[in-house]
């Protein structure tokens, strides 16, 4: 859509891609190093995490049906293997109920359209292991 300093990309997915892999994929062929990242779509399955402190791991929520991708924000920062996006997602159920959490997969179905913004800047992620995840540096 824009190049430049300040490029805005939209990405759209299609039937069967995997959002996390794909969007993944997406930011280390364009070398992305500080973007934002707003999607909506939906998908035909999804696992969202909510992290437990105390494990210093992702609880894992499945959420085996067809939802619609109510809400999806995130960013793009770099870390030890390279651009990495941090997803956040609020899924819509058949019943009017959500589930959301950090999204850690999503089968697409049958599209997901994603802006995302980059800026000229570039933001590192550490791994933090006193908290047990890589958060962006600001040093």
């Amino acid at each position: 859509m824009q190049d430049g300093p300040s490029a805005v990309y939209v990405v759209v997915l299609d039937p069967g891609e995997d959002a996390v892999a794909e969007l993944t994929a997406f930011a280390r062929d364009r070398s992305l190093g500080a973007s934002q990242v707003t999607a909506v779509g939906a998908l035909s399955e999804a696992v969202v995490g909510w992290f437990d402190r105390q494990a210093k791991d992702y609880r894992r929520i499945p959420v085996p049906e067809q939802c619609e991708v109510l809400s999806l924000i995130g960013d793009v920062a770099v870390a030890d293997d390279g651009p990495t996006p941090h997803l956040h997602a609020v899924l819509g159920l058949s019943d009017g109920s959500t589930r959301g959490g950090h999204l850690l997969s999503g089968r697409v179905w049958p599209t997901l359209e994603v802006v995302v913004r980059d800026s000229p800047a570039e933001l590192a992620k550490t791994h933090r292991p006193d908290i047990g995840l890589a958060l962006i540096d600001l040093d």
